[in-house]
């Protein structure tokens, strides 16, 4: 383990925390709230520490492997989490200290989970602080900093898997660092474009900024008790279901779309089924919860939000599908575990996953069949390699044991029901942040006590960086020097 490379980048990391909290400070000074000092103090904090950490922290070799490039990811996390909560305490809006990491984790994971009881109470600096930090977390902190600072092609790529969601990751163009930056300009562009059409929908200008960065990261900022039912605009309900259907878009498509590689685009599986999904989920929910709306109409328009919501792990409510009808909920459920696609801002097992495992599933049954074939199963009109195959049965191991694990841990206490439980874990464990029941539509995760709440975290951060990361910050044969 290179301890001296970690540390240096990990200063870098905290550097970068420091610089935006500068924002919400902007935001209080605009508004008069008196809530600046919460994020000065831990702002000089990480400034000190982060300076030292670079300055006086050199490493022989800055040449980053596997090992480093995922404990990095997984401290840069945990830090970044651990930092963002302090200002929630200093201002009072969250004393509990665990409450309030349990919201910056909601906050950079785009979680969009929240134990706030009263939203509409909380400063703007604060509001705008846990939509900033869905912005940040929904690209990836580390693509932000490779995008800033330059560093060695070397560690770069190790870094970027460790974070990236999906079976496979690549860069866009040869070096590692433009490709950051080429993810980062779409994604602003596209951040920018969406605050457009909220402002042409006469949505209000902070909320307007708010919903656009949260949008974006796919984090879902609750502004409002009734989450964007207070909006009550067709007009904006309409908007914002698209670009969360966008923002669950692989980005690579984006840059494909730019440079003309048409064809590429239109050969992609994973973003065929995408559409197929959202597609058909909306129009199955919309037959069946169609008795409780005026007309087929309006019951699409809730449908469509709510699919593009759930499956694109942004978690906006703008109706209480808690009062669904059972096979609609089902169907909710099962984009809550799907989520969108690889390369996106969204949570969940991903699409790509899901159509790997069942191509390679359908092979296996082939072979059992015609044992001396040769079977290959293909993504794109592309062989898959044994090592995607392997790592993504892996990974769907993994993903139901923490499942698993954490059901188990926070239904000790006997808070809730099998729903109200399981949809916690799935909401939280996927970056979705609505479930069912108790923490349904425009209920939050107050009740719970501070044990799972402190479990709910971890999974959080889990599912944000899927799984590996995090197992292995806490296995002993990582902090080896060999």
């Amino acid at each position: 383990m290179n301890y001296r490379a970690v540390v240096n980048v990990i200063g870098r990391i905290i550097l970068l925390e420091a610089i935006l909290m500068c924002f919400p400070i902007i935001v209080d000074l605009i508004y008069q709230e008196s809530t600046w000092l919460s994020f000065l103090i831990p702002l000089a904090c990480l400034a000190v520490m982060g300076t030292l950490m670079v300055c006086f922290v050199k490493p022989k070799e800055t040449l980053l492997y596997a090992k480093e490039g995922f404990v990095i990811t997984a401290l840069a996390w945990v830090i970044m989490s651990l930092m963002g909560a302090i200002p929630f305490v200093i201002s009072g809006v969250l004393p509990n200290y665990i409450e309030a990491f349990f919201e910056a984790t909601a906050g950079f994971t785009t979680t969009g989970a929240s134990v706030i009881e009263h939203t509409e109470l909380i400063p703007h600096s604060l509001l705008f602080w846990r939509s900033f930090m869905h912005w940040v977390g929904g690209m990836g902190i580390l693509v932000f900093v490779l995008a800033l600072i330059p560093k060695q092609e070397g560690g770069s790529m190790h870094i970027l898997r460790a974070e990236s969601t999906g079976p496979n990751v690549g860069k866009i163009v040869s070096k590692m660092n433009l490709t950051a930056r080429i993810l980062y300009v779409t994604y602003a562009v596209l951040t920018v474009v969406f605050f457009i059409f909220l402002i042409a929908g006469r949505m209000p200008l902070f909320d307007a900024i708010c919903n656009a960065l949260s949008t974006a990261g796919t984090g879902g900022v609750i502004l409002w008790d009734n989450s964007f039912a207070h909006y009550n605009s067709v007009y904006l309900e309409m908007v914002t279901a698209v670009f969360m259907f966008i923002f669950g878009i692989n980005f690579n498509v984006f840059y494909l779309i730019l440079i003309g590689k048409f064809s590429d685009v239109l050969k992609m599986e994973e973003l065929r089924t995408y559409f197929i999904i959202v597609i058909l989920a909306t129009v199955l929910i919309a037959l069946d919860i169609m008795t409780l709306y005026k007309n087929f109409g309006e019951a699409l328009r809730y449908a469509f939000f709510q699919v593009t919501s759930i499956v694109s792990t942004t978690g906006y409510v703008s109706a209480d599908f808690n009062a669904w009808p059972t096979f609609a909920k089902i169907i909710l459920m099962m984009l809550m575990v799907t989520g969108a696609c690889a390369g996106s801002t969204s949570g969940g097992l991903k699409i790509s996953r899901i159509i790997i495992l069942s191509k390679s599933s359908f092979t296996d049954m082939r072979k059992m069949l015609h044992p001396r074939q040769v079977i290959k199963t293909k993504l794109d009109g592309d062989i898959l390699s044994e090592s995607t195959i392997r790592n993504t049965k892996t990974y769907l191991v993994a993903y139901v044991g923490v499942i698993v694990m954490s059901l188990l841990l926070i239904s000790f206490e006997g808070y809730g029901n099998v729903e109200t439980n399981l949809t916690a874990v799935l909401a939280c464990f996927n970056n979705i942040g609505v479930g069912f029941e108790l923490v349904g539509p425009f209920a939050n995760y107050a009740g719970y006590s501070d044990f799972s709440k402190l479990i709910l975290s971890v999974i959080m951060l889990a599912g944000r960086l899927e799984i590996f990361p995090i197992l292995l910050l806490f296995t002993p044969s990582t902090w080896r020097k060999v």
